[in-house]
């Protein structure tokens, strides 16, 4: 089994329109969305079917049995978190603020009556859906949770066992930009990385972060250089750049008003156009096909 894995620096550069025209030309593939702050695939390639979804566990956090409680205030006094506080209509019993709390349970360990308990913090929804060119992954962090590295990782290890399971050799993962945690558990294991850019300062800044980041684990990695013609200048500043750190190049996709308007009516690329921008894309495929060493069912 083969994971291959689209990201990039910023965000806005069109990995998720490569990442879905990608799924498409490796039909049949399992794609995890592993953006779990802003999951977008589900957006463009519209899931059939029906789509189920499970509670994401992502940590703990304190409840009070108000009936147990003395009121020492010891907890309150020991949150370095300023999540415990007391309620206005009994000013005596402490109320711990649920987005505040960390789960670290030392108010549990602290509280002499043992009024205090970590439950289970339900910090997102997990999606297992199918689209039109195979099964895929997603997810949903919830508001002002912090575990979007330890979701990534469900997403992921649900999207092997669905490979497994399905018999399909091939996980196309669309990451998160940037370098944090999301982004370093949507890389870890995989076998090739597609690093997508513009031809932009910023474009370059940020491609010169993510490079490093797979060179530090070892990854083979390919730069696509998106939207070149907008300053061919800095496309090639770019790619010189790329060569200079030891990342190849893929090749360069030309500016196309069809990406948004494909995008707009919940189409890939190919689906809509077969202009030089998707067969840009097609080419591209076929040369990232061969680095990461798997097999495409469709031309």
């Amino acid at each position: 089994m083969k994971q291959l894995a689209v990201i990039s620096g910023k965000g806005g550069t069109g990995k998720t329109t490569l990442a879905a025209a990608f799924a498409q030309l490796a039909h049949p593939a399992v794609l995890a969305d592993c953006d779990v702050d802003a999951s977008n695939l589900p957006l463009l390639l519209e899931p059939i079917g029906e789509t189920t979804s499970e509670p994401y566990v992502g940590g703990f956090y304190a409840e009070v049995d108000v009936d147990l409680c003395e009121k020492c205030g010891q907890c309150k006094a020991a949150c370095r978190f300023d999540a415990i506080d007391y309620d206005p209509s009994a000013p005596d019993i402490p109320v711990i603020d649920f987005y505040a709390c960390e789960g670290c349970g030392l108010c549990v360990d602290l509280c002499p009556v043992n009024a205090i308990r970590l439950v289970d913090r339900v910090a997102g929804t997990l999606y297992v859906s199918r689209m039109r060119y195979g099964p895929m992954i997603h997810a949903e962090l919830g508001i002002a949770e912090g575990t979007s590295g330890k979701l990534v990782s469900v997403v992921r290890n649900r999207a092997r066992e669905l490979a497994e399971k399905e018999g399909l050799e091939l996980i196309i993962i669309d990451g998160s930009p940037g370098i944090g945690c999301p982004v370093i558990a949507s890389v870890t294991g995989t076998d090739a990385l597609v690093i997508v850019t513009e031809p932009s300062v910023s474009g370059l800044h940020d491609l010169e972060r993510v490079a490093e980041l797979a060179n530090h684990f070892g990854i083979p990695a390919l730069v696509v250089v998106n939207k070149w013609d907008l300053n061919e200048e800095m496309a090639g500043q770019i790619e010189d750049t790329a060569k200079a750190i030891g990342v190849d190049i893929a090749g360069r996709i030309p500016f196309d008003r069809a990406f948004v308007d494909a995008m707009v009516n919940a189409k890939t690329i190919l689906e809509y156009s077969e202009g030089r921008a998707a067969e840009s894309v097609t080419e591209l495929w076929l040369k990232i096909r061969e680095l990461a060493g798997v097999e495409s069912h469709s031309t």
